[in-house]
């Protein structure tokens, strides 16, 4: 206590010094939580986004994720009814899954035969419903809300395509999309501008079109390979154009309903699917919901190899950005520490200098050299206590502020702008830690200072009187 004591003291003799001090310490702590504040929520952004398009874990064919890109299809899930209701009546996973869905990705080619022009695409076929409630998973309370899906109360043969796919098929005037290039105008195309055969396909399905209903300039074609190996096609409604968020993905990018796209790949043969989704209460649950998932696989693969993939291992982009803002963050903290460093190490040297006098004195009326180490870090660690208390309440007042300023950004993976958000509120571990990794370097940078003061002669140290 009377080391405490004299140490205070010892601080409040040269308050300008001190204040300088703790203010170099603060700014250093704040900027750290504001970094880790903004690149957390980075994370969470991300995470939320992925867990509502893709759930937290996916049932698949084994080889689905390496090999599935080249022929979807090939990979499908037979009896997918009988694994959602295993995997729906388990008494421990019917508390976890809030949303379990089968979802169909297939490849193809989209024309549109008015305009002569087509491209190849990937699909994916969903239970509208399903996809909507994924969207309201929010576990992390982010400000940002996921839209509806547009296919929402539509008519079965409606789909979505990605901006890219729109501007491709020359869709952008009749979806009403701004900021789309056109082509150059050339000849106007007869429709021989398709594949011989595809443009058949078209052309027939155009005429069954035609008879039924009113053309209209947001159709395409759509042409698959179904599930005997005959090319199949079907006309669609585009009902509007979304931005990906990435580029290839825009550019390929379909999505429709389910029942649609099993009629026309499977006809009246068993329909599969690709892929089941499992969206969870919360991440935390997943290694949980894997071991009740074990036996569930292990008695459906007896005539198919499954596997089960977590969000992580599907979205690795996720995980690289994940791994670098947290590198990021660490060299932050290292240069934040050295600033720290140097700052208390050149304070309690130039309070070694200034009290060679006071050492000497304490030394001749008994203090051991212990005692004056002990002065001089208790001095560092209280500026390290100060200094990193004062950056965490600087911290969560600027956040405050920062947040309730509402500034629009773009994150990583979004199409549309949210609120910037630091997270600095409720983030207990990245506090602690950040608090007592500077106390740390403050003792550290205290005890050399205290070192050398401990060492001084007593004869010599009295002289400087």
């Amino acid at each position: 206590m009377m080391t405490l004591n004299l140490a205070v003291r010892n601080l409040l003799r040269n308050r300008r010094r001190s204040f300088a001090t703790l203010l170099a310490m603060a700014i250093g702590s704040a900027s750290i939580l504001l970094f880790g504040g903004f690149s957390g929520n980075i994370n969470y952004e991300m995470h939320t986004r992925n867990v509502q398009r893709g759930g937290h874990l996916q049932i698949q064919h084994r080889d689905f994720y390496l090999y599935g890109s080249g022929n979807p299809t090939a990979y499908g899930i037979a009896d997918y009814t009988k694994i959602l209701a295993a995997v729906q009546n388990d008494e421990v996973l019917r508390s976890m899954v809030l949303v379990a869905t089968p979802t169909l990705q297939f490849g193809g080619i989209a024309g549109n035969y008015a305009a002569g022009v087509s491209r190849t695409i990937i699909g994916n076929g969903f239970i509208v419903e399903d996809i909507n409630r994924m969207r309201q998973w929010n576990d992390f309370d982010l400000r940002s809300k996921a839209p509806v899906s547009a296919l929402a109360g539509t008519a079965a043969d409606s789909a979505i395509v990605g901006t890219g796919v729109a501007r491709v098929l020359q869709l952008c005037e009749s979806l009403k999309i701004s900021n789309c290039p056109k082509p150059e105008p050339e000849e106007k195309s007869d429709g021989k501008a398709l594949p011989d055969d595809i443009a058949q396909l078209s052309e027939q399905e155009a005429r069954a079109n035609t008879a039924t209903s009113r053309a209209s300039p947001g159709r395409i074609e759509v042409l698959v390979v179904n599930a005997r190996g005959a090319p199949n096609v079907t006309s669609l409604e585009v009902i509007r154009a979304e931005d990906q968020g990435v580029k290839e993905l825009d550019e390929i990018s379909v999505m429709m309903h389910l029942a649609q796209i099993q009629r026309l790949i499977y006809g009246k043969s068993p329909p599969k699917v690709t892929s089941i989704v499992l969206q969870l209460r919360h991440s935390d649950q997943i290694p949980a919901a894997l071991v009740r998932l074990k036996p569930i696989l292990a008695r459906f693969s007896t005539s198919q190899p499954l596997a089960v993939m977590d969000f992580r291992s599907l979205n690795p982009f996720f995980v690289q950005t994940e791994q670098m803002f947290d590198t990021i963050f660490g060299f932050v903290f290292l240069l934040i520490g050295a600033i720290v460093l140097f700052t208390v190490s050149n304070t309690m040297n130039t309070a070694v200098v200034e009290r060679t006098v006071e050492i000497g004195t304490l030394r001749a009326i008994g203090l051991r050299r212990s005692g004056i180490r002990r002065l001089f870090v208790t001095e560092g660690a209280l500026l390290g206590v100060c200094g990193a208390v004062l950056g965490v309440v600087v911290a969560l007042g600027l956040s405050i502020v920062l947040n309730r300023m509402d500034l629009p950004w773009l994150p990583p993976g979004n199409v549309e702008t949210v609120p910037l958000t630091i997270r600095v509120w409720g983030e207990g571990p990245m506090i602690l830690g950040t608090t007592v990794g500077l106390i740390f370097i403050a003792i550290l940078s205290a005890w050399w200072p205290a070192y050398r003061a401990a060492q001084l002669n007593v004869v010599e140290a009295l002289r400087h009187a």
